[in-house]
């Protein structure tokens, strides 16, 4: 059993809704329904939460705007987007709004509770006692706070951009493969395959080498990359 852990599924379509509810409960976590974004902003104001199951195309709200409101708030709020709407960009947009993980329509149930157990499990890892900072060269990360800052300048990142960093800043001087990332930043059920993964290591290279002489990451043509801590 799960324990307390309370999710919130927001979610337009009331079967789907029911069913989610369903079938989270029976695996013993608390799951309460919201039928559009409105309804759904009042409880995530108003109740505690540790992870949203949210749809896009919402009436009220929509789920990226929504998931940017969360992000404004809560940072640890975990959010796995559930949508039919499938395109590289729509996944990317989602993941810039701050989305921890992205599902698509239709789905197999067992396949999204792995993706729940796995970001809790994560999640679980993160509070551990091993220090709050990493640090690589002049870039130093907080864990507890989310903050990271390169010689002192802060740098703003997503959710997913800073699940990626953290994976490279545990593993900096260490060659990590596509298949590598995919598996511990994007979990089992990610296609290692799909070039999300060199858009994200893009835009972490513009936020925390671009303005700096020093470049951290590194691409090995045909390996992979590596964030060197010189």
């Amino acid at each position: 059993m799960s324990g307390e852990k309370k999710i919130l599924v927001v979610e337009d379509e009331k079967k789907i809704a029911d069913t989610l509810q369903v079938g989270l409960t029976e695996q013993g976590y608390y799951t309460e329904v919201a039928y559009d974004g409105y309804i759904a902003r009042k409880l995530i104001d108003t109740h505690s939460y540790e992870l949203i199951i949210l749809d896009i195309n919402l009436p009220g709200v929509n789920g990226f705007d929504l998931c940017k409101y969360i992000r404004s708030k809560n940072n640890n709020l975990m959010v796995i987007m559930l949508t039919s709407m499938s395109t590289l960009n729509d996944k990317i947009d989602g993941y810039n709004a701050g989305a921890d993980d992205y599902m698509v329509k239709p789905f197999e149930f067992r396949e999204l509770l792995m993706k729940i157990r796995a970001l809790f499990k994560r999640s679980h890892a993160e509070t551990m006692p091993v220090g709050n900072m990493l640090h690589a060269a002049d870039l130093e990360m907080n864990l507890e706070n989310k903050d990271v800052k390169r010689a002192g300048k802060k740098i703003n990142l997503t959710a997913k951009e800073f699940q990626l960093l953290e994976y490279f800043m545990r593993n900096k001087n260490r060659m990590l493969s596509r298949a590598d990332i995919a598996v511990n930043v994007w979990d089992m059920g990610f296609q290692s395959n799909t070039n999300v993964i060199d858009v994200y290591v893009s835009y972490l290279r513009n936020k925390i080498d671009k303005h700096f002489e020093e470049k951290l990451i590194h691409t090995h043509i045909g390996m992979g990359y590596m964030l060197q801590d010189h």
